[in-house]
């Protein structure tokens, strides 16, 4: 026969012969308990098929096993993986992660900030929009929670910051493409408004003047998340009027780098490195479908796994100090240049 289906803990304290109290206190801490209270509650368990309801028991919890991540876009590959890698290393640590979407709205992480309020989260892993994140809505979280911010910061919010050292990698970037052809170009979208945007273009300013190189900075109308579709329509109007001084173009990331290959492939303009090719193309982020391209894509790798497990190391650390770090901590990776056929 199978196990009787208990509804509630209430049902199981009261098959099991134990306090509900006791109970609770179990399953919060199994070590709390008796050895041989603890012996009866899992005897029962074994009976019966009761599993807890986790988030009503955090509710009466003052601290919880939840851990809130927020992403800008799940639907983006780039931020799926590295939520991901984070999801596990919480998992690995014994912790319940909720990780949530703002699907592209800075509107919605203020809502999921929101929504993770009322879960009394043990803290809080965000990587925000930046500018265009509701500075409000992020102060205050970080006023009740333990915070830690990855991929993207804000100043004087958060207890640490952790992601990748755009100064190093594009610097890198620009290094090898002036010494194996022209200098590059520099391709972003007008509006972008998220620090590792601004930080790349500021980088690679900085990186051309050190190479003795002109810099040469074009940026892309358009909003939004979009970023093959504006690279595409965008590039493929500057390809058209032979906008580009060089030969050579660097993009500000990979998905936008993906959208000016797809528009020069329409213009009949063969992309690679070599005496028969028509231009060069190269991104920053090793996009997951980079490496699929046609031809694949030139571009920097950031160190997934390192900015995974160093921003839940960071926050673990808080929770364990039981306070806020009195001052906030950066940790940024340098990238690693990934060399394929499109430079």
């Amino acid at each position: 026969m199978g196990r009787s289906r208990i509804r509630n803990m209430e049902e199981f304290a009261a098959v099991s012969g134990i306090s509900r109290p006791t109970v609770s206190k179990y399953f919060n801490d199994p070590d709390s308990v008796r050895a041989t209270t603890r012996a009866k509650i899992e005897d029962a368990l074994k009976r019966h098929d009761y599993q807890p309801n986790v988030f009503a028991m955090n509710q009466n919890r003052r601290t919880t096993k939840n851990i809130g991540i927020v992403v800008p876009n799940l639907a983006d590959p780039f931020f799926s993986e590295i939520g991901r890698r984070v999801e596990l290393a919480c998992i690995d640590a014994g912790f319940s992660p909720i990780l949530l979407s703002s699907h592209g709205k800075p509107s919605m992480e203020r809502e999921n900030l929101q929504s993770l309020r009322a879960l009394k989260p043990a803290g809080i892993l965000l990587a925000p929009f930046g500018r265009i994140s509701d500075a409000k809505a992020v102060e205050e979280i970080d006023d009740d929670f333990p915070l830690v911010l990855f991929d993207a910061n804000i100043r004087d919010v958060g207890q640490a910051f952790v992601g990748t050292n755009n100064d190093q990698s594009v610097d890198l970037m620009v290094e090898y493409l002036c010494r194996s052809g022209e200098p590059p170009c520099f391709f972003e979208v007008e509006a972008a408004k998220n620090p590792n945007a601004n930080k790349r273009r500021h980088a690679y300013l900085e990186s051309m003047e050190r190479h003795g190189q002109e810099p040469h900075i074009y940026q892309a109308k358009g909003d939004g998340w979009n970023f093959e579709e504006i690279g595409s329509a965008e590039g493929g109007r500057l390809l058209a009027s032979k906008a580009f001084k060089t030969n050579t173009i660097l993009c500000s990331n990979d998905r936008l780098a993906i959208g000016l290959l797809s528009a020069a492939f329409q213009q009949g303009l063969k992309v690679g490195h070599g005496a028969e090719c028509d231009i060069r193309i190269a991104g920053h982020d090793d996009h997951p479908f980079s490496r699929f391209t046609c031809p694949p894509l030139t571009t920097i790798a950031q160190d997934y796994e390192a900015i995974a497990t160093r921003a839940v190391s960071e926050l673990f650390s808080l929770l364990d100090e039981g306070a806020e770090s009195s001052d906030k901590s950066e940790t940024m990776f340098d990238g690693r240049l990934v060399m394929r056929d499109s430079a």
